[in-house]
């Protein structure tokens, strides 16, 4: 199998000076030259220039605390491979998604999807993907109909067979057909996390990303979510990069899994794999969570125990 998703040292932070330096001009030239309102005193002209120092500034900026969300990580994925991203809230599983699909830019490192490199062809790219955030957004009064729809057109796919299509993936995924034309605010999270799934289903996608799909589900939705997973993969040989904090979805879906910490590849192997890399696993039950326990010294937490 061939490299479908190849990464390669990639890295991204994030952080900026808590004040722009436009700003801090400002406020040091007011401070000097004030008539008691905040403003310089009538008549006089704002000149800061002479007492402030550039270096002092530049140092301000260069010592600013940044946030490495994602730092250093390199892994390859396969044609037809389901590849799953674990870690906790923060560890850099959807920052690195979006520089995957294109929704940010590597400060350093390569990303090449199918021979394409995210940067420099970033609308190839596009072609062949889609993806699903826990975050998907929607036209809230228009239904799930109406809303697939619209993104089907914006894929060029004819309206007529388009339809029919919906229907299908809706049914497929769990939701009554009385569902599909109600407006999505009466809808519960889980039926709109349903409708966004068959959303980026309908352009039958080569690299489908799921982040955090199975979010907010019941158990039995998100056994029909996995269901499609497993159809896609052996229908269309559709590649699917996952992430997840549901520790049984990984092990039953992923054919590799890649543990994350603090935007770091921490462990990467098959499910089996990795439970055998603890010492002690034959005396013993281990799961994945005793894995990522092991390595990390932190428990996996979802959105809804946050919330």
């Amino acid at each position: 199998m061939s490299g479908a998703v190849i990464v390669e040292d990639i890295c991204k932070k994030f952080g900026k000076p808590s004040e722009p330096f436009w700003k801090r001009l400002f406020q040091s030239g007011a401070s000097r030259k004030s008539n008691g309102n905040g403003a310089a005193a009538y008549g006089q002209q704002l000149t800061v220039s002479s007492e402030i120092d550039p270096s002092a500034d530049a140092q301000r900026i260069e010592t600013q605390k940044f946030v490495v969300a994602v730092d250093r990580v390199s892994f390859e994925v396969s044609r037809g491979e389901i590849f799953g991203i674990l870690g906790p809230n923060g560890g850099g599983k959807s920052t690195l998604i979006r520089l995957i699909s294109t929704l940010l830019i590597p400060d350093s490192g390569q990303v090449r999807v199918f021979g394409y490199d995210v940067v420099r062809q970033p609308v190839k790219v596009q072609q062949l993907i889609n993806r699903v955030s826990v975050e998907a957004s929607f036209f809230k009064k228009l239904s799930p109909m109406e809303n697939l729809i619209y993104g089907a057109r914006l894929y060029g796919l004819p309206a007529a067979e388009t339809r029919k299509k919906i229907v299908e993936i809706l049914l497929r995924l769990g939701l009554k057909e009385r569902d599909i034309y109600h407006p999505m605010e009466e809808m519960s999270r889980g039926m709109q996390q349903k409708a966004a799934i068959a959303r980026a289903l309908l352009s039958r996608p080569t690299l489908l990303l799921l982040d955090e799909p199975t979010t907010g589900l019941d158990p039995r939705s998100k056994r029909e979510v996995q269901a499609v997973v497993r159809e896609l993969r052996s229908d269309y040989n559709t590649t699917i990069l996952l992430t997840t904090h549901d520790m049984n979805e990984a092990e039953s879906l992923c054919d590799r899994i890649a543990i994350m910490d603090s935007g770091r590849v921490v462990a990467l192997g098959t499910p089996e794999a990795l439970k055998h890399s603890l010492p002690g696993w034959k005396d013993r039950d281990v799961t994945l969570e005793d894995v990522f326990l092991e390595l990390t010294g932190k428990q996996l937490k979802n959105n809804e125990e946050e919330e």
